[in-house]
């Protein structure tokens, strides 16, 4: 078991991250170029990645440009609630925390992404 404080200042930690993160693509749109690193597959191969166009949806969310952010990439509003359950697992109710450690649950969301992948380059 992971001591309280030490809890505290993971999630104290996290929380500065994704409030530099949200700065950070508030003031810089990927889609002008810039530091934002690239998707090496898509440069190689021409397809997306499941992850392609997350960084331009961030911004356009943070913006307040929802249909903007659902153009470059939906998977954004189904993997940011996803992650917030999954970090926050161990606060959550024992049956749902059941549910996100499931083998049958991980494995819906692995077959997600790769139907996303796969939908998205069609």
């Amino acid at each position: 078991m992971i001591p309280q404080r030490l809890n505290r200042g993971a999630a104290v930690a996290i929380a500065v991250a994704l409030a530099a993160l949200c700065v950070y693509y508030y003031n810089v749109d990927p889609a002008a170029g810039g530091p934002a690193p690239r998707c090496l597959l898509r440069a190689l191969t021409g397809y997306d990645c499941p992850g392609c166009g997350t960084q331009r949806a961030l911004h356009a969310l943070l913006h307040g440009h929802i249909s903007a952010a659902w153009h470059y990439n939906a998977a954004i509003f189904f993997a940011v609630p996803l992650a917030a359950a999954y970090a926050a697992e161990d606060h959550l109710p024992a049956p749902v925390a059941r549910v996100l450690r499931s083998p049958a649950f991980i494995l819906a969301i692995a077959a997600s992404i790769v139907a996303w992948w796969v939908l998205r380059n069609v």
